[in-house]
Formats: C-alpha cells, sequence, structure tokens
C-alpha cells in the first residue's frame, strides 16, 4: 500500500472509537504487511477485547473518508502521520508515539531546536519571576519553546514567548477545534495562526482527564529538554519531566523555597539528578552539546 493510502488509512483509524495510540500502531504495522486487511482483522491484530472490538467496528464502517477529509480541509486542520518525512524524528522514537498528528500553524517550528517547559497550574510570583529571568536570553538563542497551553506557567510560557518575538508550539489534549481552558481561546487562536498548535486527538474531542498524561508525553516527546519552573510533588508538570528522563532527553528544575509545596516536586527532581537552574547558561551549555 502507498503511504498516502496508508496516511488516509490511518487517518480513517484516528476518527475511530475504542482504540487508542498503541492499537493504532498496531494496525499501522499489521496494514504495512498486507494492506487488505478487515476492520475485523484489524481489531484481532490490536489485541482489543469484545467489547473494543464492537466499537472500533461499528465507528470504522460509520466514518465517511471523503466527508470527513473535506470538513478538516474547511477548518484548516492539517495532520501528519509517523510514515511522514515532516513528522519530528524525535517524536518517532519515543514509547508510544501517536500514529497520527493534526496542526494549524507553520510545521517548520519542529526543526527548530525545542525547549518544554511546565510548571505549575496556579501562578506564583516566584514562577514568573524565574521565567522572566530564564525566557529572554532562551528566546535571543533561538529555542523554540513547548507547553501545553494549561492554566498559570504553561499559559504564561506561551505568551512571554511570543511578547519577546519568539516561536512557541502548544500541545492540547482536546480536539483543535475546543479551547481548554476556555480563558486561552485568544492565545490558543494566536498560536494557530502564527506558531504551531498539536493534537492527536480529531475535532469534536473533549478534554477528558485521561488525554492529558498522554499528551505530556508528547510535549516531552518532541524536546530536546524539559524545564520545571515549579511544581507540586505529584503534578502534571512531574509525569512530563519523568517521561522525558524515560526518553534520554535533558531535565531542567528551578530549585524553591523547602517550604513551599510548589517547589517540592521540582526541588525533589534536582535531588534525582535533574539538573539545577540558576540562569539561561544552565540550559544553554546542555543544548548546544
Amino acid at each position: 500500500m502507498q503511504t498516502t493510502s496508508l496516511n488516509q488509512m490511518l487517518f480513517h483509524l484516528t476518527l475511530c472509537k475504542g482504540i487508542g495510540a498503541t492499537s493504532r500502531i498496531r494496525m499501522l504495522s499489521a496494514l504495512i504487511d498486507n494492506p487488505y486487511l478487515t476492520a475485523y482483522e484489524l481489531a484481532s491484530c490490536a489485541q482489543l477485547n469484545s467489547t473494543k472490538t464492537r466499537l472500533f467496528i461499528d465507528s470504522f464502517v460509520a466514518v465517511d473518508l471523503e466527508k470527513s477529509l473535506d470538513e478538516y480541509d474547511n477548518k484548516q486542520i492539517k495532520w501528519i502521520s509517523i510514515l511522514d518525512k515532516t513528522y519530528p524524528e524525535y517524536l518517532k522514537h519515543i514509547y508510544n508515539p501517536p500514529a497520527l498528528l493534526f496542526y494549524q500553524g507553520d510545521l517548520s517550528l519542529l526543526n527548530h531546536q525545542l525547549l518544554a517547559i511546565v510548571g505549575s497550574r496556579l501562578t506564583s510570583s516566584y514562577g514568573e519571576k524565574a521565567l522572566a529571568l530564564l525566557l529572554p536570553e532562551l528566546i535571543s538563542h533561538e529555542i523554540t519553546t513547548v507547553s501545553g497551553l494549561a492554566k498559570g506557567i504553561d499559559k504564561a510560557v506561551h505568551q512571554k514567548t511570543i511578547e519577546l518575538g519568539g516561536r512557541t508550539i502548544g500541545i492540547i489534549g482536546t480536539g483543535l477545534d475546543h479551547y481548554y481552558p476556555f480563558e486561552n481561546e485568544s492565545l490558543q487562536s494566536e498560536i494557530a495562526r502564527n506558531h504551531l498548535l498539536i493534537s492527536e486527538y480529531p475535532i469534536g474531542t473533549k478534554p477528558l482527564k485521561h488525554h492529558f498524561p498522554m499528551r505530556n508525553r508528547i510535549i516531552a516527546g518532541l524536546s530536546l529538554g524539559t524545564l520545571v519552573i515549579e511544581a507540586k510533588y505529584r503534578s502534571g508538570s512531574l509525569i512530563t519531566a519523568n517521561l522525558a528522563l524515560q526518553e534520554g532527553r535533558e531535565v531542567f528544575a528551578v530549585p524553591g523555597d523547602i517550604t513551599n509545596p510548589y517547589s517540592e516536586g521540582t526541588n525533589d527532581l534536582i535531588l534525582h539528578g535533574a539538573k539545577c537552574v540558576l540562569s539561561p547558561q544552565h540550559i544553554l551549555e546542555e543544548l548546544n552539546r
């Protein structure tokens, strides 16, 4: 099967229910070997249980491929698959890579030096000061920032990068036609127009809780390293940092007050081997090795 046909099949599979990232990769592997597999055979290759098999087959049959392709085209939402040359190389080699990414904006940003910057959803004056200290020089060295368009540090990273004339990539856990949190609508639209907005979820996908840890693997997987500004001991930011560690990427952390719960996570990362960041040079010297 030609790459174009495989890509359309991946697009089709991404619109189906009952399967996730791992199942799609298994199905893709099977299709490369045999492009004529039925939906039932694909479900078997993906090792779906009976409930998910029925859900997958019903949704597979229900997809109107041509209508869906037109809908995405009308909404100016494009997509790339793991088979494409433009698919980011770093992401391709993580555990459980997304088979397909939907995007709006400038895909060439994926070729830049990418640094993930994440932190608490509740911003503090300390976190804001740390970001204000570190970000200008990183931007002046043409680092492109990656974050999750969440409240708090994520939002500040995107906004301040844009204000400084830098480039930023937002990774979201919904379809590209949803805004979560809703207060980020204008910022998300700005990123989609002039920077890069990415999701592995099709349009219409709502912000379900389990989507966000999955989104975090993309944030970490795209980037050369991950910087954590502030984080509680158990938080999404630490999930992202740990994913980066698992993939052999650099992890940076800003130290904080040992009595502040929002510094527990970053201090613990440093204790367990993350690089302590006191200035932009501590990041740049690692990324430029």
